[in-house]
Parts: C-alpha cells; sequence; structure tokens
C-alpha cells in the first residue's frame, strides 16, 4: 500500500446507525485514512440502511431468514468485501454472532464496540443491565471479535461516571463516548 492509499473498511449494523454515521463522516472528514467501501446489514428496515444510502456507501443487505445457514451467507458476505478489497470490519451494533467462515476470512481484523466495560455487561441490552445492577461507572469498550461473544481482546476502554438511572439519557451519554473512542481506534488499528 503506498504511502497516500486509503485503507477499505466495512461496518457491519442492524439498527440506528449512529457509530456507522460517526465513521463515515470521520472518512469523509479525512480524520479516518480510510473510506468506508460497505456497509453491511441483516435489517433490511433498519435505519443504518437509509444512512448508508443517503451517505452514497454501497450495502449489503440480508435477511438471514433467506439462507439455508449462516456458513451461506457468509460466504456472500466474505465475497463482497472481498470484491471491495476490504481489510478491517468494524461492527457497529450488528445484532448477530460473528461465524466460522468471516473469523477465519478476516482472522484478526473485526473488532467490535460494545457499550459495557467488558467484560462485565456482555451480549444484547448492556446499558439496560448495568442500569439495574446499579453501576456507578459506565464505559464502552472496543475488542477484537473471536468465537466468544463479546469475549475477543480487549482493544481500548473508557469509562465515566454517571449517578442517574434514565436510560436515554445514559445512551446518549454513551454513543458520545463510543464515536469518538471508536473513530480513535480505527486510526490506531489503520496505521
Amino acid at each position: 500500500m503506498t504511502a497516500c492509499s486509503r485503507h477499505k473498511i466495512a461496518v457491519f449494523a442492524s439498527g440506528q446507525g449512529s457509530n456507522f454515521e460517526a465513521i463515515v463522516r470521520a472518512s469523509l472528514a479525512g480524520e479516518v485514512n480510510a473510506d468506508v467501501a460497505l456497509l453491511v446489514s441483516d435489517n433490511p428496515s433498519a435505519r443504518v440502511c437509509q444512512i448508508a444510502r443517503e451517505m452514497g456507501v454501497e450495502t449489503f443487505v440480508f435477511a438471514a431468514k433467506d439462507y439455508a445457514s449462516k456458513e451461506e451467507y457468509e460466504r456472500l458476505i466474505v465475497e463482497h468485501c472481498r470484491q471491495r478489497e476490504v481489510e478491517l470490519i468494524c461492527l457497529a451494533g450488528y445484532m448477530r454472532i460473528v461465524g466460522r467462515v468471516l473469523l477465519e476470512a478476516y482472522r484478526g481484523a473485526i473488532v467490535n464496540i460494545h457499550p459495557s466495560l467488558l467484560p462485565a455487561f456482555a451480549g444484547a441490552k448492556a446499558i439496560e443491565q448495568a442500569v439495574n445492577y446499579g453501576v456507578k461507572v459506565y464505559g464502552v469498550t472496543v475488542h477484537y471479535v473471536n468465537q466468544t461473544l463479546d469475549g475477543g481482546e480487549i482493544i481500548a476502554q473508557q469509562a465515566f461516571g454517571y449517578e442517574g438511572s434514565d436510560i436515554e439519557e445514559l445512551t446518549t451519554m454513551i454513543h458520545k463516548v463510543e464515536h469518538k473512542l471508536y473513530i480513535d481506534t480505527i486510526k490506531k488499528l489503520l496505521k
């Protein structure tokens, strides 16, 4: 890769797309030396798909039920990523467990952002789990993806205090931390 060429990344998302949008904006602003070459989503009605269309990012959108197996749709995902020379996959609210096909094709090049200080509150609904538990320090983790749910090696974490119990307010605070931490981490990983 020449000094002036840009890396290619794919973002996988299933929901609102705030991290996807933050990554694309950082790419367009030159803050990250990468182009978001592909959005992969398992939810055709997700807001992130609309954001991708508006921002001119190519998409591969699928419904898992349309395939005989996870391996089948993951082979298609790998094909789409390779066609676009994707080097790094960034999960951003992707609500599927990554399987063997993707893990083998992109070994050590799949990362995820999670709204807790892992290993605490792994899995879905981490923010609600933490509030219900009564924690006073919340945070965000960026980690490598492996075969264990939210169990890959931690790359970066950021903590912050919060004494309330308003899920919406806390989610907004977490998103703000996520956007900066994920972009900073992607920049480091691409160097």
